[in-house]
């Protein structure tokens, strides 16, 4: 059976929640960790979607084309009707630096449609897109900021998005030819929408789409399923784009997590405010801190991190290792370097003393550590919180198969996100 449907995340934290988007509609999904062989999508079985989890998002915009011309190459000759490339839901992107724009270039030499389709918002996770603005919750309340000025993505260290208007905002990036289809029109009939599809088609690359509740993100998956139909079609957006196109289905309803035997290794290496608070609520970890200048410049600090905390997790403590500044400290600079260290850590912590389960806290320390591992794909577990997946790990070391992974991007997951990860022993 074809896949109808193929996805690429910019990076690991996102390409698992598309992952769990499509498991929970009831329609099979695997992620694979890089281009799969062809004996590793024959080892999967029958798919309706496929995933690749990369790291776009901290690449150069010539990292990007090396990447992500493979990607392309792939889903065409797999077959599949839409081409998913699935960014942040809040588009966090620079010029230099997960360009957005670059993405939709690339990808869409890949898809026979003309016309790409952008989806603006993800009303499930707080994101909501009006007349082309995006508008994001924060905090406990779920207070809702226009993006370019929201208390973290305004300011985001690496792509602070200082523009709301998703049109403007990607033009700056080099996309051109940028139409919009704005919430009035998607509340109209399936023949009104699909008319103005056709009319700015014909002088429009892309076409923005708004989305600000389940009615528009309905009425988004039954274009994005009639123009697929006509030719295989690229849609760039959030996992709102997987939640469209499989709108029909079911979700399916949750198990509690259960206990596993063993500590948990959990790596804190996202700076925001709603990761900080997650850390502070982690009573049940042996937490140590790792200061990142002495983690790349010094092998002596190195190697008494990895003693430290593999005699912990010998001693059956979960233990929470973090590069993250405590309170009142100036947040240090999160660089690649710095993530490969990071990943060459935690590697190094679980040959000495393996886990089932593993938590990493951040996107772009997520792709370096799960790309580090050897993890060839990950199978849905579990969804642990709105926007945070717990997958099952494949590998070809029988040590690492079958570890319990939950990535989480910085802005996600509720505040005892750590404590609910170790099941039914976690305390009240």
């Amino acid at each position: 059976m074809t896949p109808s449907y193929g996805w690429y995340g910019d990076d690991f934290t996102g390409a698992t929640d598309t992952l769990a988007t499509v498991a929970r509609l009831g329609r099979r999904a695997f992620l694979f960790l890089r281009v799969p062989e062809p004996q590793q999508l024959a080892r999967v079985g029958d798919l309706d979607a496929v995933g690749i989890a990369g790291a776009a998002r901290t690449m150069s915009p010539d990292e990007m084309r090396a990447e992500l011309a493979s990607v392309g190459a792939f889903f065409r000759d797999l077959g599949v009707r839409v081409l998913h490339y699935k960014c942040c839901s809040t588009f966090d992107s620079a010029s230099t630096r997960g360009n957005i724009a670059v993405a939709t270039a690339i990808l869409h030499k890949y898809v026979a449609h003309e016309t790409a389709a952008i989806i603006g918002g993800q009303p499930s996770l707080g994101r909501y897109c009006a007349f082309s603005n995006l508008f994001a919750s924060f905090g406990a309340e779920g207070d809702v900021f226009r993006l370019d000025r929201h208390p973290t993505m305004s300011r985001h260290p690496a792509t602070p998005m200082t523009e709301a208007d998703l049109r403007q905002h990607l033009a700056t990036l080099g996309m051109r030819d940028i139409a919009a289809i704005h919430w009035p029109v998607l509340a109209a009939s399936p023949e009104i929408i699909a008319g103005e599809w056709q009319r700015l088609s014909k002088s429009a690359s892309t076409i923005l789409l708004d989305a600000l509740d389940t009615r528009h993100v309905d009425a988004i998956g039954r274009l994005l399923q009639t123009e697929s139909r006509r030719h295989s079609l690229l849609a760039v957006g959030p996992s709102s784009v997987a939640q469209a196109f499989f709108a029909k289905a079911e979700v399916q309803a949750e198990s509690p997590l259960r206990s596993i035997d063993g500590p948990v290794l959990a790596f804190v290496g996202s700076l925001s405010p709603t990761t900080r608070v997650q850390v502070a609520a982690a009573r049940s970890y042996t937490r140590l801190a790792v200061d990142p200048d002495s983690l790349l410049s010094s092998s002596e600090a190195r190697g008494q991190i990895i003693k430290e905390a593999a005699a912990a997790l010998a001693q059956g403590e979960h233990v929470m290792l973090s590069t993250a500044p405590e309170a009142g400290d100036v947040p240090h600079s999160a660089t690649a370097d710095l993530a490969t260290a990071s990943a060459s850590l935690v590697d190094e912590v679980l040959k000495r003393h393996p886990v089932r389960r593993l938590a990493v806290a951040g996107g772009d320390t997520s792709s370096r550590i799960v790309g580090h591992l050897g993890y060839w794909g990950l199978e849905y577990h579990s969804q642990i919180s709105n926007g945070v997946a717990v997958s099952l790990a494949r590998s070809d070391d029988p040590s690492r198969d079958g570890t319990l992974v939950m990535l989480k991007g910085g802005q996600m997951g509720h505040e005892d996100l750590f404590e609910t990860f170790l099941g039914d022993e976690a305390g009240p």
